[in-house]
């Protein structure tokens, strides 16, 4: 790449520093953005500089802030550095086969937030993907994907199928027992997986493995105690109301206990039972460099978010 005069030749990292400094006024946190030591951007600055032939920065023991002529070169180059930087972003997406329509399913709540987190992400690296988000409901916890109504499924684990791949898992949440909000357990600091022999626990109607189920509601507490399956419920929604109406109990997310107050619902910590799961799952046969790229952007949410 050419370099700020004639004559001078200015290698790309020497540019990110220039305008990642202009914009942090930082050296440890532009050392940090590009991956790089602190050290490493100081030197990159100073050879810069000597290529300018004039200061581009005021360094002191308190602060960095541009010169006028470092303001002067900041403003006439960011803006098509930053083209550049898109161009070859763009170009590289499509050499991979990344650019396209991405058809993403997520089920629940917790799943959604982190599916918009993703595409977010996914979309400003890729601005060639034509991401389209569909929630799935636990009746049909598979069909989407087997339909072709979606490419990527974020849902909650375990799928085991042969012809379905699973990614990493990305988060999970606690899980909590909705119960009637007159019920006995209701009135308890914490609940237990004994406790699920006390009361109905409803079952899922439609295309749910039963690994699945029993994963999420087993058919005996740790004990030997048989769980008694109750009435059916095909949606979440469906599931809480026959709550509210005293049918049964159900283990839920603690992200279901957040955001839905139904009337008649009462939500008790459910102390033994493992956190529930969620991540990516697509089809084999069908994988491609679109949803490698989507998966490996969800575990770079996933680490972001773990902090």
């Amino acid at each position: 790449m050419q370099g700020f005069r004639r004559g001078t030749h200015v290698e790309r990292l020497e540019i990110q520093v220039f305008l990642t400094l202009a914009e942090e006024l930082h050296f440890g946190r532009t050392a940090e953005r590009l991956f790089i030591s602190r050290a490493r951007v100081s030197q990159i600055v100073q050879k810069t500089e000597r290529g300018i032939g004039g200061p581009l920065f005021e360094r002191t023991s308190r602060r960095v802030r541009l010169t006028p002529l470092g303001r002067r070169l900041y403003e006439d180059i960011e803006p098509g550095f930053r083209r550049i930087e898109d161009g070859i972003a763009r170009a590289e997406a499509a050499a991979r086969g990344v650019d396209g329509v991405l058809r993403v399913g997520f089920l629940g709540a917790a799943a959604g937030e982190f599916v918009l987190d993703v595409i977010g992400s996914f979309t400003a690296h890729h601005p060639g993907v034509d991401a389209r988000i569909t929630e799935t409901q636990i009746y049909r916890i598979i069909a989407p994907l087997r339909s072709g109504e979606v490419d990527v499924l974020v849902t909650q684990f375990p799928i085991d199928e042969q012809d379905l791949t699973c990614g990493p898992v990305a988060f999970s949440v606690p899980r909590m027992l909705a119960v009637p909000s007159g019920h006995p357990l209701a009135r308890r600091a914490s609940v237990c997986l004994e406790d699920l022999a006390h009361t109905k626990v409803f079952a899922c109607v439609g295309e749910v493995p039963m690994y699945w189920q029993e994963h999420n509601t087993p058919l005996r507490t740790p004990s030997g105690r048989p769980i008694e399956r109750g009435e059916q419920a095909s949606t979440l929604q469906e599931t809480l109301a026959l709550v509210g109406a005293g049918k049964g109990i159900s283990p839920v997310g603690a992200d279901v206990a957040q955001r839905y107050s139904p009337r008649g619902v009462a939500y008790v910590p459910l102390e033994d039972a493992d956190p529930l799961e969620y991540g990516p799952v697509w089809r084999s046969a069908d994988e491609n460099a679109r949803i490698r790229t989507f998966v490996q952007e969800c575990s770079q949410v996933a680490a972001a978010r773990r902090g």
